[in-house]
C-alpha cells in the first residue's frame, strides 16, 4: 500500500517498518498456542461469515498468517488472501496450500488476482492502522471498487491510534460506500463505539445502484 512521495522516494509501509517483516512464525505459534488453550480464535471469521450467504467470494485483505481466511474457507467461501509481509505470508500458504494467497501491495492488485466482483472484503487484525502513511484513503477506495453492488467492507482496527473511526468513515464515503454497523469489538451485538472507544468494527456496502453483479444476500 505505497506510492512515491514527491522527492521520488518510497514510504515504508507501517507494518513492514516496524516489524521488519520477520513476525509470521512467532505469530502463528501463538494464534495455534492460544486455540491449543481452548480460546476461541474466529471472533472475525464468526462475525463476516454471519453477513454472508454460502459460498460467498471474500477477500482477506491483509492477511496475515491467513487465521481469517482459512478460517472462512473451511466455511464454504472462496477466498484469496493478500499481504505484504512474505513471513506471514509463507504461514497462510502452508495453512492452506490450495487456496490463492498473493504477496502484492493492495494498490497493485489487478481486479482479476483480487477475485473481483467480491462479495466481502475483510481488513481485520489492524489493516487501516498500518497502511502505508498517505495511502489509506486510495486503498479503501481500490478495495471498494472489488465489490459487488451489495458487497461488504468489513473493518477491525485499534480505533485510540492515529486511525480512528470518524477518519476512516470519511474515507469510505469518499469511496461511495455506505455505512452499515459499527461495534466495539467482532460481535454484532456490541454497541457503536463512543468516544475513546480502543476498537473499532465497522462494516459498509457498495450500494445496490452501482454497476457489477447481484448482491449477496445478507443471512
Amino acid at each position: 500500500m505505497s506510492g512515491p512521495h514527491p522527492d521520488g522516494t518510497r514510504p515504508v509501509n507501517r507494518w513492514l517498518a516496524e516489524t521488519g517483516g520477520t513476525r509470521g512464525p512467532a505469530y502463528a505459534r501463538r494464534f495455534a498456542a492460544l486455540a491449543a488453550s481452548g480460546e476461541h480464535v474466529h471472533g472475525e471469521a464468526d462475525f463476516v461469515d454471519a453477513l454472508l450467504a454460502p459460498g460467498s467470494a471474500v477477500l482477506d485483505a491483509g492477511c496475515g498468517t491467513g487465521r481469517v481466511g482459512v478460517e472462512l474457507a473451511r466455511r464454504g467461501h472462496r477466498v484469496t488472501g493478500v499481504d505484504l509481509d512474505a513471513s506471514m505470508l509463507e504461514q497462510a500458504r502452508a495453512a492452506a496450500p490450495h487456496l490463492r494467497w498473493l504477496l502484492a501491495d493492495l494498490l497493485e492488485v489487478d481486479d482479476e488476482a483480487a477475485g473481483a466482483p467480491l462479495d466481502a472484503a475483510v481488513l481485520a487484525g489492524n489493516v487501516v492502522v498500518y497502511l502505508t502513511e498517505g495511502t489509506e484513503a486510495r486503498v479503501v477506495r481500490r478495495v471498494a471498487g472489488w465489490l459487488r453492488p451489495g458487497g461488504l467492507l468489513v473493518a477491525g482496527f485499534a480505533a485510540d491510534r492515529h486511525v480512528g473511526p470518524d477518519q476512516y468513515a470519511r474515507w469510505c464515503a469518499a469511496a461511495d460506500l455506505e455505512p452499515v454497523s459499527s461495534h466495539t469489538a467482532w460481535d454484532a451485538a456490541a454497541p457503536p463505539p463512543g468516544p475513546g472507544a480502543p476498537y473499532a468494527v465497522v462494516v459498509h456496502r457498495r450500494p445496490h445502484g452501482d454497476e457489477g453483479g447481484d448482491a449477496p444476500p445478507l443471512r
